[in-house]
């Protein structure tokens, strides 16, 4: 499988195979090749069916059925490789040469891919095409960048303070505590401070532990699993006490959640009932819906099990198997490369649960979690040493 974009003879093409056949698309027009002119170049697929937009003008390319799922399992290249024999020769039209020009602001499904020093892992023949201390983006918050002998100055809008405007005017003097978040309030002229794991109070200068962890909305918890590198990744097993009075909510997602390629089991509550949704490879994700009776509402603890072994899944709710399925007879893809990272509640704050869950759940937890076990450990996991914000004690 492949996914190149090149210029060829002047024309932005876009090439892409995902198993079965190469599909190209060609842009219309030629790219002005100046040297003082910026395109926009947009570029991908959704399934089969490509689509190409340089500056506006917009091509898309419908297929006839086929693959539908990229699968590389390589590194992404930027201007060009680290060997030309890496390309495969349908990717390009003629023989394939590096890029000679300048490229900015990358997004890879949504996410900015930072083309800096230290951030790519490697790369050779590459200048800084700005050629001055302004860069790119060093003024954040739509500032405005000024040369200066010493290097730079920014401008900052009305609200936004700081060398490179990257604190809120109403944040300058706040009084959260050290490990919290500052959240600017602008039409109030004032901020809220949102406290880390085992703090509360107004400015989250309490220290609190607990053994129940209460999601009140806007609440995460990020739990690094330290035994991943020897779990059997086929045979994977969650389970936990929660109770809640919604009917929409994402209680756990054991998985990175960073994009579409990664594995994950999810657990949470659509309409009022238990939803399971479980994602192997191949972006597959298979929801398994229990709609016998609601379990919302009734501010009673309920206890979910979930168990996955190979393409088979097991969920028990309050120690009844209420779901049993095998999502793929063919075991394509058994294991569950979660990453080693486990999410409660919801994700990062300023991540939306429905952007990230791509609409598998709506929205945030709000109620309990406790006694939460990973595969067969005989120890509940220490939720309030994790990462998170915005949970309390609900003891």
């Amino acid at each position: 499988d492949f996914l190149c974009i090149s210029l060829v003879n002047g024309f932005i093409q876009l090439r892409y195979n995902l198993g079965d056949r190469t599909l190209i698309l060609q842009t219309f027009q030629k790219v002005q090749t100046n040297g003082n002119t910026w395109h926009s170049l947009k570029a991908g697929r959704i399934g089969n069916e490509g689509y190409l937009d340089l500056d506006g003008i917009n091509i898309t390319q419908k297929a006839s059925p086929g693959m539908n799922a990229l699968d590389t399992h390589t590194d992404f290249f930027v201007g060009g490789v680290s060997s030309l024999n890496l390309v495969n020769s349908m990717a390009v039209e003629n023989e394939p040469t590096g890029f000679t020009g300048c490229i900015r602001e990358i997004f890879i499904n949504n996410r900015e891919l930072k083309l800096t020093v230290t951030d790519p892992k490697g790369g050779a023949n590459v200048g800084d095409c700005d050629g001055t201390a302004c860069g790119y983006a060093v003024c954040k918050n739509n500032g405005t960048c000024h040369l200066e002998n010493s290097g730079f100055s920014c401008s900052c809008p009305q609200e936004w303070i700081g060398s490179t405007c990257e604190q809120s005017i109403h944040c300058s003097q706040n009084r959260c505590g050290s490990r919290a978040l500052c959240i600017p309030q602008p039409t109030s002229f004032s901020y809220i401070c949102v406290c880390a794991l085992g703090w509360s109070g107004k400015y989250c200068d309490s220290k609190t532990p607990f053994f129940i962890a209460k999601f009140v909305g806007n609440s995460y918890i990020k739990y690094t699993d330290p035994y991943y590198g020897k779990r059997d990744l086929q045979s994977s097993r969650i389970s936990l006490n929660f109770t809640t009075n919604q009917t929409e909510g994402l209680i756990v997602w054991m998985g990175k959640g960073e994009d579409e390629d990664n594995d994950f089991l999810a657990i949470g509550l659509a309409n009022g009932t238990l939803k399971v949704v479980i994602n192997l490879g191949e972006r597959i994700s298979v929801p398994l819906i229990h709609s016998k009776y609601s379990i919302c509402c009734d501010e009673r603890w309920h206890f979910v099990t979930v168990v996955q072994n190979q393409t088979c899944i097991k969920v028990y709710l309050d120690e009844e198997l209420v779901l049993f399925e095998d999502i793929d007879p063919h075991r394509k893809y058994t294991a569950l490369n979660y990453g080693g990272i486990c999410y409660f509640g919801g994700f990062e704050i300023g991540r939306k649960v429905n952007i990230v869950t791509t609409g598998l759940f709506q929205k945030e937890f709000i109620g309990k979690i406790k006694d939460v076990v990973l595969f067969q450990d005989s120890k509940k996991i220490q939720l309030m040493k994790a990462e998170g914000y915005n949970v309390y004690n609900g003891n």
